[in-house]
């Protein structure tokens, strides 16, 4: 059993302006939990879960790379961008071992979950809130595999709202099965915004890659471009609906005091400005960043998109390679998986920069975990893959979003960074 841990959604029932910082005195807020699998119970490196996540991470991004030649074609690739074979997750793969299933949450972020309610009347589910994509999906009450036998199911039929659409839905996973069904409109609402006529799939296939997995599907937040679906997202139908204050959303991932704030920011929870930075309108992605360790620049002119759909940090592997030869005393753990380890007492200040101040990541938010119980090496949280996202583009997962307030920002088409209060 998983404990839980307090992740907010607030929802701004007032106009708020995106480019300041506005205190919201009414809205609504609603418990989330927050699930560990990457870090044990005993502080080490889970480095089945994690090869797992790295797998599913891949091929989430494969079929975004599809969706985006289907929908603006190959020439809004960026350059070295390709779709890459799916990959499959190989449990001998890691030093020939599996590492044990946590019981406890130790840090090691995965997922960050609410509820959604679809149909009328609703019917509720868990949901995972993913930056990194711009679909939703849940299972369909037709789904009979095991895999979705601990999950909520939506049944069409019993909502006055549902309707049928043509066309399907399908994503492969590394366990060579998919996440497919057929594709419908419905009422959606989270904490009170809400989107009528919102496209989704409820899936009659679910890969057995979400067996174990504490939510119902995922609702997908970044631009329409990666849509499978080709449709507007969530937020976008709900802002153009005129139910989200205003067309900006944002993250405090954390420990505890975690929020989801819909339509705008939540001012008590960070300090001084939001320093934005252009994003593109595909993904949540910036350019120009710098990769520190201390005060030296490790990397320089690359791309970061910013993805609450996974933990653990990507860059190209020759990048990460740089980057690791600036820490002291590192060393590849897993060259297949693109894995380091590093002394757990002696990690150096690791931040990331867009012309600004420096982002600092925290040595406890770095650190996966020991390499084995006592050991004094630890796994660090940014691992070399190649995920096809083009030559010189990294993806920052909530290692790195959990160290500062994150500001999504359609109104602006930027990701704004502010410190945490």
């Amino acid at each position: 059993m998983f404990p839980k841990a307090s992740l907010t959604v607030a929802v701004a029932l007032a106009l708020l302006s995106s480019a300041t910082p506005v205190v919201q005195e009414t809205g609504t807020r609603i418990p989330f939990v927050k699930r560990s699998f990457i870090t044990n119970e005993d502080g080490t490196f889970n480095h089945a879960e994690a090869l797992k996540q790295t797998v599913r991470t891949h091929n989430k991004h494969r079929q975004n790379m599809i969706n985006l030649e289907q929908n603006m074609g190959r020439e809004a690739f960026p350059e070295g961008a390709e779709i890459k074979p799916v990959m499959h997750y190989n449990a001998t793969s890691h030093h020939g071992k599996r590492q044990k299933e946590p019981t406890t949450d130790q840090g090691g972020d995965l997922e960050w979950t609410g509820p959604i309610s679809i149909g009328t009347p609703a019917q509720s589910f868990t949901i995972d809130f993913d930056t990194g994509s711009s679909d939703l999906w849940v299972p369909n009450s037709a789904c009979t595999s095991s895999t979705c036998s601990s999950k909520h199911k939506y049944d069409a039929a019993e909502s006055s709202t549902s309707a049928k659409k043509s066309g399907t839905f399908s994503i492969k996973y590394g366990d060579g099965s998919t996440v497919s069904g057929p594709i419908y409109t419905d009422k959606v609402s989270v904490a009170g915004v809400t989107a009528a006529g919102q496209y989704l799939s409820p899936v009659t296939t679910l890969s057995s890659s979400f067996g174990g997995d504490p939510t119902d599907g995922i609702l997908g937040m970044a631009y329409p471009a990666i849509s499978s679906l080709k449709q507007s997202p969530f937020f976008n139908t709900a802002f153009s609906q005129k139910t989200a204050a205003s067309n900006v959303f944002a993250m405090k991932l954390a420990q505890s005091g975690s929020e989801l704030y819909l339509g705008g920011t939540d001012a008590s929870l960070y300090t001084g400005s939001i320093e934005y930075h252009p994003s593109t309108q595909r993904f949540w992605q910036l350019s120009n960043a710098k990769a520190l360790v201390d005060m030296t620049v490790a990397n320089s002119g690359f791309s970061t998109i910013i993805d609450s759909g996974t933990t653990i940090m990507y860059g190209p592997p020759s990048a990460v390679k740089t980057f690791y030869a600036k820490v002291p005393g590192s060393a590849v753990y897993d060259s297949n998986a693109g894995y380091y380890s590093y002394p757990c007492n002696a990690l150096p200040t690791i931040s990331f920069n867009w012309g600004g101040k420096n982002w600092v990541i925290s040595s406890a938010n770095f650190n996966l975990g020991m390499t084995s119980a006592g050991s004094n090496r630890c796994i660090g949280a940014l691992a070399g893959q190649d995920l096809g996202l083009g030559n010189n583009v990294w993806l920052l997962g909530d290692s790195f979003m959990k160290n500062q307030y994150t500001v999504f920002s359609f109104a602006q088409n930027a990701v704004g960074f502010a410190s945490l209060s």
